[in-house]
């Protein structure tokens, strides 16, 4: 360690070189400082294979060899102090590498950078706004987001809106503009795609070349807090997309920084991505850890975001993405994992959450990866908040650009994402990839005319609200915009003078607004708990049915139709007994839908349905998504007494009566005997002649006929039967068993024994 640096960078400087400091930015980069009573800026820069390194810039005309830099640690850390230097200044680094060549290089910490296609970093000082944001802080502290509705609205900051000119808004004109909007609308966050700056305007701020610069397009830093700021003022949340895992080749980047692997890895097989052209930071590295960990701390620290969205995580993770067999490198084991990368996120999870413990972080991780969002860290687990569930969204746009003809066949994918939906903490996306590219955007992804695409988005969307999971949606989709995103122009706003397109607008705030404000829709998001299936088989009919409750026991529930087929008289279990209520309606008159909808009272009915003691009966109109709540218990009727109870006092009447008649029962009992010997003989000779002959059975229409008129010709009267009923001494008599055996041994036609046997039925 040199001795020329300051007492109180010592201790940042160390762990800075251990990999351990997370706010390396306050040690590079370039600051304002008084030093000996001149105020000016101190410059440090990391450049460790370096001869010699220097600051150039507007202030010594670009000279290379004006203001030299002095080594300040056996690591390779270089510093100067230059007076008087104003803050926009733009400056760069002449940096010699062991070759002798000299190449200029931003600055890897710089808070501001030029507008491209310049791209000289700029002095800047980033602190002093003054925030007024204590009150949200105190709500996230209170309300953890887990258990809170979390719908994010994904913008691209320079294709949302513009000017009449062609020209984009700034940071301050989208908080005029786009904050209302969004709070209108029922979502509850704004996720940026990468503001972080970039060179190429084609690479959607996905190619980053300044980790801790706001970019230049919409104004500069200071612009960006007050969006910030406006957004929690308005309890909005605000998340950034952040690009760890790669870094493009611009000569003025972070790439050969000191003409070697600095950054990155040396070893083309594991140092870049070919197919996107960049390179591939060196985990392993401890400086190259601090600056990424300061990186994610610093938007944390100094814009006050509420979030960090990390892309590509999947291509972190294994050293094999995107490369064939002999084009990567094992790891020391063997195996395909990037263990070093997987180290950094951990790293990176726990230094979040330690510092900012209300922050978001959120992966868009696309693999079958283990414990992605598990928290505390476990074995090779990440300890993200959130996994962007790609394997629900693939599904799904799949399930619902098929012609409902075919969705029957496809019933599984529609509800295969419940299989694993608690393996983690999902976020539903349907982001910006999926309406470029030709993928069409939503509205065109859906079959069937003009009406039915309409129909087609709000019953998705509306199945989408209700499935578990935080919720992401990319901006256009809410107006209907039919064309492909484009960054190079602002959304289809024209589109909102057509019925149909403010209609579907005005569905879009309603129920985002219905799933922000029912805790049904959003609690118990990640657990069983929280979801109930009701039917998951009714594939003939494309209709899925289930509950969505809240941790109070309050509920929703959810029936969906994904054919464009009206079913009247629709069963739907449901679990109380009471009275219920359709409280949404994709389908409603407003959204531009058909109109149909269950009106009025719906009183369950004491009937199981899908192991459910109730059910309801209700009209599911053609594509529509509802949901229904029950609106006030009733009791449970009195229950009667089964039948069995009452065949028992039924029978115990019987047994008394006969008791208080078995001293008449003999006098009556030789004409009960004669009645019953009398039928038989009639039934007996009815056959008689058929048996000497021994012709085949009779037919059965025949038979029954005989059965009738032995019924006419021998009623019993009431009295004796009914005491027949209960003394089976007195009814079955010898003489009557002998006719009975007799007439069997005759005859093959049982049946005409029946009469008989419906008279002597004292057991029963």
């Amino acid at each position: 360690m040199a001795i020329n640096v300051p007492k109180e960078y010592e201790v940042p400087l160390y762990l800075f070189h251990q990999g351990k400091n997370a706010e390396a930015y306050k040690l590079f980069g370039s600051h304002f400082v008084e030093k000996d009573g001149v105020r000016g800026v101190v410059f440090r820069v990391w450049a460790p294979n370096a001869l010699s390194v220097s600051v150039v810039g507007d202030f010594n005309d670009w000279n290379n060899d004006a203001n030299f830099m002095y080594k300040i640690s056996d690591g390779g850390v270089w510093e100067l102090f230059i007076e008087g230097i104003p803050e926009f200044a733009c400056y760069k680094y002449c940096v010699e590498t062991p070759w002798h060549e000299r190449r200029l290089k931003t600055d890897p910490y710089a808070f501001h950078c030029q507008t491209r296609p310049d791209n000289a970093s700029r002095v800047y000082e980033i602190d002093g706004y003054e925030w007024h944001d204590e009150k949200w802080y105190d709500y996230k502290k209170e309300h953890p987001h887990k258990n809170m509705p979390v719908n994010v609205y994904e913008v691209n900051a320079g294709s949302w809106r513009k000017y009449e000119d062609g020209n984009v808004f700034s940071y301050r004109k989208l908080a005029d503009e786009l904050i209302p909007y969004v709070k209108n609308m029922g979502y509850t966050h704004i996720e940026f795609m990468p503001l972080t700056e970039y060179p190429f305007d084609g690479s959607w701020g996905y190619q980053v070349t300044g980790y801790f610069a706001a970019t230049s397009r919409y104004g500069e830093p200071k612009d960006l807090m007050y969006f910030v700021d406006r957004c929690h003022e308005e309890g909005i949340g605000v998340i950034l997309d952040w690009v760890p895992a790669h870094f493009p080749k611009d000569a003025h980047g972070l790439g050969r920084f000191d003409g070697t692997g600095c950054y990155e890895y040396e070893d083309p097989r594991i140092g870049e991505h070919k197919e996107w052209g960049t390179y591939i930071f060196n985990y392993g590295r401890y400086e190259v850890t601090s600056f990424l960990l300061s990186s994610a701390m610093f938007w944390l620290d100094k814009y006050h975001v509420d979030g960090i969205r990390v892309d590509a995580v999947a291509s972190m993770l294994y050293l094999d993405y995107n490369r064939n067999d002999g084009e990567w490198i094992a790891n020391a084991y063997g195996g395909r994992e990037n263990l070093v990368a997987v180290d950094f996120l951990q790293k990176l999870n726990t230094v979040v959450h330690m510092f900012h413990p209300e922050a978001m972080m959120i992966a868009e991780e696309s693999t079958a990866w283990p414990n992605v969002t598990r928290y505390p860290i476990k074995d090779m687990g990440l300890g993200f908040d959130y996994k962007w569930n790609m394997g629900w969204m693939n599904d799904m746009l799949s399930y619902i650009s098929l012609d409902p003809l075919w969705r029957n066949y496809h019933h599984d994918t529609l509800t295969f994402s419940m299989v694993y939906a608690f393996s983690e903490n999902f976020m539903l996306p349907i982001s910006h990839d999926e309406v470029v590219y030709g993928k069409g955007s939503l509205i065109n992804k859906m079959p069937g005319d003009y009406d039915m695409k309409f129909s087609g988005v709000r019953g998705f969307v509306a199945y989408m609200m209700a499935h578990p999971g935080k919720k992401l949606m990319f901006m256009g989709s809410e107006i209907g915009q039919f064309d492909e995103w484009n960054a190079n122009e602002e959304l289809e706003w024209n589109l909102l003078s057509f019925e149909k397109h403010r209609q579907l607008n005005l569905f879009f705030a309603e129920v985002n607004k219905f799933y922000r404000d029912v805790p049904a829709m959003h609690e118990n998001d990640y657990d069983w708990d929280g979801f109930q299936w009701i039917a998951l088989d009714d594939y003939k009919n494309s209709i899925i049915s289930f509950r969505r409750i809240a941790y109070d026991g309050s509920e929703i529930i959810c029936v969906c139709n994904f054919q464009p087929v009206q079913h009247d008289n629709y069963v739907v279990g449901v679990p109380e007994y009471g009275i219920y209520e359709e409280v949404f309606n994709s389908e409603a008159e407003e959204f531009g839908g058909c109109g149909i909808r269950n009106e009025g009272e719906l009183k369950a009915k004491k009937k199981k349905d899908h192991e459910l003691n109730y059910s309801m009966e209700i009209t599911v109109p053609p594509l529509a998504v509802m949901y229904f709540k029950l609106k006030k218990k009733l009791a449970l009727p009195v229950k009667k007494k089964t039948t069995a109870k009452k065949d028992a006092a039924l029978a115990k009447l019987k047994a008394e009566k006969a008791k208080k008649s078995a001293k008449a029962a003999p006098k009556k009992e030789a004409k009960a005997e004669k009645v019953k010997v009398e039928a038989k003989s009639a039934k007996a000779e009815a056959t008689a002649e058929k048996v000497e002959k021994k012709a085949e059975p009779a037919p059965e229409k025949p038979v029954k006929k005989a059965v009738k008129a032995v019924k006419e010709e021998t009623p019993a009267p009431a009295d004796v039967e009914k005491k027949a009923e209960k003394t089976e001494k007195a009814v079955k008599t010898e003489k009557v068993e002998k006719t009975e055996t007799a007439v069997k041994a005759e005859s093959k036609t049982v049946k005409a024994e029946k009469p008989a046997e419906k008279k002597t039925t004292a057991k029963k």
